[in-house]
């Protein structure tokens, strides 16, 4: 048996694995539906309270990395039951929290431990399950990953209605009696022995200085103007010198805490930067939409929840499918396949108008699912499956990272192009308005006659009514333009589809 396998129920393990990861991704969706009732209860700025989730992802984006150094250093069944019992202890804080720092300090603590389940509980399924059952494997981790964010909206919205705010985060506590006792009771490390390897402390230092800043610059750059606000600037260099620093101590010294060295990996290399496109076109897609939703739509907070649940329900049939399919044929095809659909989706996405009815707008998040079905489980498989057990832990937490440091850029990509866009696309509309324009006067009257015993002033009714029509254009042209971006940077990584190497099969453990 090879160094860092595991042995025990896979039933029971699966059963854990799947429990924390839909515990630990449930927690980030099911927050931002309750972030204005929890703005009303602390009386805090609305500028303020983003912080509830920077927190939260500025401590994921510290341990992720840093993941296969602890298992190593503590072996995967100590390392996962402490992430998840961290995550427990700081969820039921967070329900507790009686202000906003409080809450902040709880939710950092809550990043730490969630940080480190996701790469952790791909670890194990890869270490207990024989490598022809990856595909397997992966799809079931998947079901658990897929089915929180689908969850997420509607349950968060659901107690925030007939409960409080603070069950969204007391709602964690039975997920997390359930998937720490089942891991403690089926985790087998037969063989294992602590790695005695020194601790680096200059490079976790510095990655914890260049990944904190980094993760600041990206979710508060856009609303401090970037490169205006001399603490972004600050921080930018900071960032910059910190992780430069970083990459060169890790390619350097004996015992790294990140062992960068395994991007030499052709393959790995190739389905880690699908992964960063992937996570950038996901997160940033889900963020174009919601907001599409709210701003011209005007659907409220659960009917969004509900169309996603729609929309992409369709994953929980596809990945068991596609994890079996993966024992027999090729990974790669599926996941160019997967990306077709993906781009196909934001064009569809691309289309949408003001006038879209509930079936169109459901069309492209249903489309996009399954094409995310189609990559999930052959990505992960692809970069993973062929790799040294006692290097998994390490290139997971790497893997987990780049999808999450891209759905961070693409998110402030996207939202720094739209403010942009939406200022352009609006002054390019009311170029053409003119008194001199028979179709402008032509709307102006439809307009005063609509409002013609409505308002006191039909005159100026008229005018602010077209004003408004001119925005909600503006508004979607904005949108058209962002998810026209992302399927171009999406289309263009597929090309890394053609350097992945297709993952041996064979029966190495289990």
């Amino acid at each position: 048996m090879e160094h860092g396998a595991i042995t025990g129920s896979k039933i029971r393990i699966t059963a854990a694995v799947m429990s924390a990861a839909m515990m630990a991704v449930l927690d980030i969706s099911i927050v931002n539906v309750a972030l204005n009732e929890i703005r009303a209860s602390f009386g805090t700025p609305l500028d303020q309270i983003a912080w509830v989730s920077t927190g939260y992802m500025m401590a994921n984006v510290i341990v992720i990395p840093m993941t296969g150094w602890f298992q190593r250093r503590f072996g995967f069944r100590r390392y996962f039951v402490t992430s998840i019992l961290v995550f427990g202890i700081s969820s039921m804080l967070c329900g507790l929290a009686w202000n906003l720092p409080s809450l902040v300090a709880f939710r950092v603590m809550q990043g730490m431990g969630g940080g480190a389940i996701i790469p952790t509980a791909q670890s194990i399924l890869f270490a207990r399950y024989p490598r022809r059952e990856h595909g397997v494997a992966q799809a079931l981790f998947g079901m658990g990953a897929v089915t929180a964010p689908l969850l997420g909206p509607t349950v968060g919205g659901y107690l925030t209605e007939v409960a409080s705010w603070h069950w969204i985060f007391l709602i964690n506590i039975p997920f997390v009696l359930l998937a720490a006792g089942l891991a403690w009771t089926s985790i087998e490390e037969p063989g294992w022995t602590a790695s005695r390897e020194r601790v680096d402390a200059p490079g976790i230092s510095l990655l914890i200085v260049g990944m904190a800043s980094l993760q600041y610059v990206l979710e508060e750059g856009n609303r401090d103007n970037w490169f205006e606000s001399r603490t972004i600037l600050v921080l930018s260099i900071i960032a910059a010198v910190s992780l430069v620093t970083f990459v060169v101590h890790e390619l350097e010294t004996r015992n790294p805490v990140v062992d960068l060295r395994i991007f030499g990996n052709r393959s790995y290399a190739a389905a880690t930067g699908l992964n960063f496109m992937v996570g950038m076109t996901l997160f940033s897609a889900i963020f174009l939409f919601s907001l599409y939703c709210g701003s011209v739509m005007s659907y409220r907070a659960i009917d969004i929840g509900i169309l996603f649940l729609k929309g992409s329900a369709i994953q929980l049939l596809l990945l068991p499918i596609i994890g079996r399919l993966l024992t027999r044929v090729d990974a790669r095809p599926l996941i160019l396949l997967g990306s077709a659909v993906m781009v196909f989706s934001l064009w569809v996405n691309a289309g949408l108008t003001n006038l879209a009815d509930e079936h169109a707008m459901l069309v492209p998040v249903f489309i996009r699912a399954c094409g995310l079905g189609f990559i999930f489980a052959p990505l992960n498989v692809t970069a993973l499956s062929d790799l040294p057990a006692d290097r998994r832990g390490n290139a997971a937490g790497l893997f987990n990272l780049t999808r999450e440091l891209g759905g961070s850029i693409g998110t402030a990509w996207m939202s720094t192009m739209l403010s942009r866009n939406l200022g352009e696309h609006y002054t390019a509309l009311t170029a053409h308005v003119s008194i001199f324009d028979p179709a402008t006067m032509e709307q102006l009257a439809m307009a005063r006659r609509f409002l013609a015993g409505k308002v006191p002033d039909v005159g100026s009714g008229g005018l602010a009514l077209l004003k408004g029509r001119i925005m909600a254009q503006a508004l979607v042209e904005s949108f058209s333009h962002g998810f026209l971006s992302l399927m171009l940077a999406f289309a263009g990584a597929m090309l890394l589809v053609f350097l992945l190497r297709r993952p041996r099969v064979g029966a190495d453990a289990g």
